[in-house]
């Protein structure tokens, strides 16, 4: 095993401690694994929070901060935070108006950000939670009972993030965010296995010259296996997956996401692939982003995801946002 760890049972908590030390504008409570952003809470806004395994970064520690989310959980490493680190975050950073929970849909996380919000509620803060399932590979999986939730969450996350800042309703704020997921699809290939510090190993098999189409983000089965195929046969794939499932009849943000292990010249040798299918078949891009952003550790491989827009959620995309993975307008 080659990482750089000191041990399996404490990466967790050395990654926020090396988060704590290079991002003073959060508060990183290591020892019960709550991300903050520093001005929380903040007076007259919806509060926003997410989580789940770690493995995944910058999901969703990475997304703390102004415009964005107010507060992320970190669980184990592809292990669901447990309710108790939902509800810290949630008096966090409820400033009277309600917190929003954005759960991606992996029954881990969906069982206990629900016994979170039950226990938030029953300590009177306001919550509503918004399920993320834009993963069109498959209909289940070793993880989830539905769809997964994958690359739609980043947008979720921004949009929805971008209304609370606006000091936008709780209500406002789940529309928001409810629109966006509805908007969005998503699909990922595995050009390698995914290897967890506590395994050692890779936790699938894939041979040398093989790749998977449909790959979840903890490394489960996607649709089928097949033989290495370009760049520009896997934007086909992966593309017309998407459009098949969303049927855009609008202009669509683009997300080309890196597993963990792909390079950026990689990601954006094959962003030019999957702009030329979207402009063939006739979809208007309004926005793109490249980048290792929803990951799977060591994974290689990508993810499309799109999201139709209209002149509001362009506007809210737009809107400031200041994290440590993504920040621009300010």
């Amino acid at each position: 095993m080659r990482m750089l760890i000191n041990v399996p049972e404490s990466v967790v908590d050395d990654a926020l401690r090396g988060m704590a030390a290079a991002h003073p504008a959060l508060k990183v409570d290591v020892a019960k694994r709550v991300i903050v952003r520093r001005d929380a809470p903040v007076n007259g806004n919806v509060g926003l929070v997410s989580g789940g395994g770690s493995g995944h970064e910058p999901l969703h520690g990475g997304f703390v901060g102004p415009g964005m989310l107010s507060a992320a959980c970190p669980g184990e490493v592809f292990t669901s935070p447990v309710p108790d680190q939902m509800v810290r975050a949630a008096a966090a950073v409820d400033s009277g108006k309600g917190v929003l929970f954005v759960v991606k849909n992996y029954t881990g996380d969906v069982l206990n950000f629900e016994m979170a919000a039950e226990l938030a509620e029953d300590e009177g803060i306001q919550v509503a939670r918004v399920l993320v399932n834009d993963d069109v590979a498959v209909t289940d999986s070793l993880f989830t009972a539905g769809r997964r939730g994958t690359g739609a969450t980043l947008f979720v996350e921004k949009l929805a993030g971008a209304a609370a800042e606006e000091g936008a309703s709780l209500v406002r704020v789940e529309s928001v965010a409810r629109q966006v997921n509805e908007s969005s699809r998503s699909f990922g290939v595995a050009l390698s296995a995914v290897t967890t510090p506590a395994k050692g190993s890779p936790t699938f098999d894939l041979p040398p010259g093989e790749l998977e189409l449909g790959i979840g983000i903890h490394g489960e089965p996607g649709r089928e296996r097949r033989a290495m195929m370009t760049s520009r046969e896997i934007a086909d794939f992966a593309v017309d997956a998407v459009l098949e499932d969303l049927r855009p009849t609008g202009p669509v943000i683009a997300l080309v996401n890196g597993m963990g292990a792909t390079p950026l010249l990689e990601l954006y040798g094959f962003n030019a692939e999957v702009q030329r299918v979207l402009s063939e078949r006739g979809v208007s891009v309004a926005r793109t982003l490249v980048g290792n952003y929803v990951t799977s550790l060591d994974m290689a491989g990508c993810s499309v995801t799109l999201c139709q827009i209209d002149e509001e959620l362009l506007r809210l995309w737009d809107a400031p946002v200041e994290t440590a993975a993504l920040r621009w307008g300010r």
